[in-house]
C-alpha cells in the first residue's frame, strides 16, 4: 500500500517474483486437467514422430524416452496454454473446471469409441 493515515508514503513495495512456484501453484491443477484432456488429441501428430525414431539411430529404449518425454511436453504446453488463455479471459476458477469437464468429456469419448470397435 503506498500510505496509510499513520505513516506516510516512502515507496513501493516489491513485487512477487513471477518464477516461484508459490506462484503457479493455484494454476497447477487446471494446467493437469488441460494436459490430460488435450493428450489425446496431441498424440496424433506424435504417430510421425515415432516413426521416425523407429527409423532412427536410437534403441528402443531410447526412442522411448524421447516419445515420452515429447508427448507429455507438448501436452503440459498445451495445458499451459489453455489454462492462461481462459484465466485471463474467463477467470482461473472457470478455466479449470473447464478443463476437468474436457478431460472428463475426452475420456468419456475414448470409452464410447472403444466400445463401437
Amino acid at each position: 500500500m503506498l500510505g496509510s493515515p499513520t505513516q506516510p508514503a516512502t515507496a513501493l513495495e516489491p513485487m512477487p517474483p513471477v518464477l516461484t512456484l508459490a506462484a503457479w501453484r493455484p494454476l497447477l491443477p487446471g494446467i493437469a486437467c488441460w494436459a490430460l484432456a488435450l493428450y489425446l488429441p496431441l498424440s496424433l501428430p506424435l504417430a510421425r514422430l515415432e516413426g521416425r525414431l523407429a527409423a532412427g539411430p536410437l534403441g528402443a529404449g531410447g526412442s522411448e524416452l524421447v516419445l515420452l518425454l515429447a508427448s507429455l511436453g507438448l501436452a503440459l504446453t498445451a495445458g499451459l496454454a489453455a489454462e492462461l488463455a481462459l484465466g485471463w479471459s474467463l477467470g482461473p476458477g472457470w478455466a479449470t473446471s473447464m478443463g476437468l469437464l474436457t478431460a472428463l468429456w475426452s475420456l468419456g469419448f475414448a470409452l464410447a469409441s472403444r466400445n463401437q470397435a
